[in-house]
């Protein structure tokens, strides 16, 4: 079968289970928004320097793997894919985020204030993630007003996923001038 089925020719795209919406839903716009997240992501890995940085975004998109899942999926047909066995976002998953923003914390890198993004280019990766990020969350947040989003969780990790990226910036930027140092 190609990858080029056609079917999408007429403005709509197919949820997990079938269901035919249009391209423009907001269902489609908070998981395609949560993809190009993704996508910045390996960017962020990719470019990134040091194994804690790397290790974590893996597992990061690992877990938006499972968040796209759900966001895919139509409210009346959740119920089954929970009962398929496919995995949700969970408040453990959000847990996981909120201890490495402490361990980040823990190392001196400060939550206060503004940065200017491009000090390094990890750092320019990983705050271009952080803003998708943020807009996935708004994205979302559009999806849960409109009641077609059951788990909470889902903006809550999102929320959190944008600290801790504004905090690996920093990291990462502070890395970079401690080995600049004769």
């Amino acid at each position: 079968m190609s990858i080029a089925t056609k079917s999408g020719d007429d403005g709509t795209t197919a949820l997990i289970y079938g269901r035919r919406v249009p391209k423009i839903h907001p269902r489609v716009e908070a998981y395609g928004t949560v993809d190009e997240l993704n996508a910045a992501l390996g960017v962020a890995r990719a470019s990134a320097e040091h194994d804690f940085v790397r290790g974590n975004l893996l597992a990061v998109q690992k877990d938006l793997i499972v968040l796209m899942g759900e966001v895919g999926v139509a409210t009346e047909d959740l119920p089954r894919f929970i009962k398929d066995g496919h995995s949700v976002v969970t408040p453990e998953m959000t847990a996981r985020l909120n201890a490495l923003v402490r361990e980040i914390e823990a190392q001196n890198v400060s939550s206060k204030g503004w940065a200017t993004p491009g000090a390094t280019l990890p750092g320019a990766a990983l705050d271009l993630a952080r803003t998708i990020c943020r807009r996935a969350e708004r994205r979302v947040c559009v999806l849960r007003e409109s009641g077609e989003l059951r788990n909470a969780e889902i903006v809550i990790y999102l929320n959190r996923l944008g600290d801790l990226l504004w905090l690996f910036a920093r990291w990462v930027e502070a890395k970079a001038r401690t080995s600049q140092i004769p």
